[in-house]
């Protein structure tokens, strides 16, 4: 059995269905929140590489590379918000943020 374009989407579908489903059952937890989010990147990122592949055109990986250095200055960012929001209020509810405003 040859795993074929028709594969990799399926998997790219189910990941993005389940990061969404993710981001609207759990609104408290920041935590959860960005993993949701880091989840459907890796969902596209996905779907990039197979057509890339598919294609015969290296233009998808190279934007791969891209997303993943946004998403890991979106990790930064958010992991930093996450400690300031943990020391200021002893919680990492989401309801919170307004808080830190300055």
């Amino acid at each position: 059995m040859n795993i074929t374009l028709g594969h990799y989407l399926t998997l790219g579908a189910v990941l993005f269905a389940l990061s969404v489903i993710g981001i609207f059952l759990n609104r408290k937890n920041l935590i959860v929140l960005l993993m949701a989010i880091e989840l459907m990147l890796l969902a596209v990122n996905t779907n990039f590489v197979a057509f890339s592949h598919y294609l015969g055109d290296m233009h998808g990986q190279v934007f791969v590379f891209f997303i993943l250095t946004v998403a890991a200055a979106e990790s930064a960012i958010g992991l930093a918000i996450l400690v300031l929001l943990f020391r200021n209020r002893s919680s990492v509810n989401v309801d919170e943020l307004n808080s830190l405003k300055g």
